[in-house]
């Protein structure tokens, strides 16, 4: 187990930098205009930026209601016997809701329970990895499809939702297992 945590720190240490010089590098070596091309993407993406503004608004308004209102602490202790009982900690309810919904709800989410739990808590970590592990549905079909002009979504929500319930499973599990 030591050796595998140990592998996971050594790793981490490089996968960054070594994405940060292989794409570039890559990109040289089939003759990209790596510049170029990455100056119209930073274009495009302030644009699309623009675009998004309205929806963004639309889904923090409609989280921080659902905070403030107290229906997340109504939902939590509602649900805490049967978490408990399947052994998921009711503490990362808040991350798991609010990540499919809105990344800087979510960090802001991780942010008071890292505070709260501290910053080596396996709650702390749990919902790290969630946070790292998971995708912003809501905020994806709502503001990139929007953006486009999509208007049947077919099947994207239920795979994206699948695919987060899936990943916050896993990233609680998996902490467990290894930090637990």
């Amino acid at each position: 187990m030591e050796a595998i945590k140990e592998l996971m720190n050594m790793a981490s240490l490089f996968i960054i930098p070594a994405m940060l010089l292989f794409i570039p590098l890559y990109g040289l070596f089939k003759r990209v205009p790596v510049y170029e091309v990455f100056v119209e993407g930073a274009k495009e993406g302030f644009d699309i930026a623009v675009m998004i503004i309205p929806y963004l608004i639309a889904i923090l308004f409609a989280i921080g209601m659902f905070r403030a209102s107290g229906a997340m602490a109504f939902l939590m202790d509602g649900l805490r016997p049967a978490l408990s009982f399947v052994g998921i900690p009711p503490e990362i309810l808040p991350m798991a809701i609010a990540r499919p919904l809105t990344g800087s709800g979510a960090t802001a989410i991780l942010v008071d329970i890292v505070n709260e739990n501290g910053p080596e808590s396996l709650i702390s970590r749990m919902a790290a990895v969630i946070s790292g592990s998971t995708e912003t549905t809501f905020y994806v079909i709502a503001v990139y499809f929007g953006a486009i002009g999509v208007k049947k979504i077919r099947h994207a929500l239920v795979v994206g939702l699948i695919a987060d319930v899936t990943a916050i499973l896993l990233a609680i599990y998996v902490v467990k297992w290894l930090f637990g």
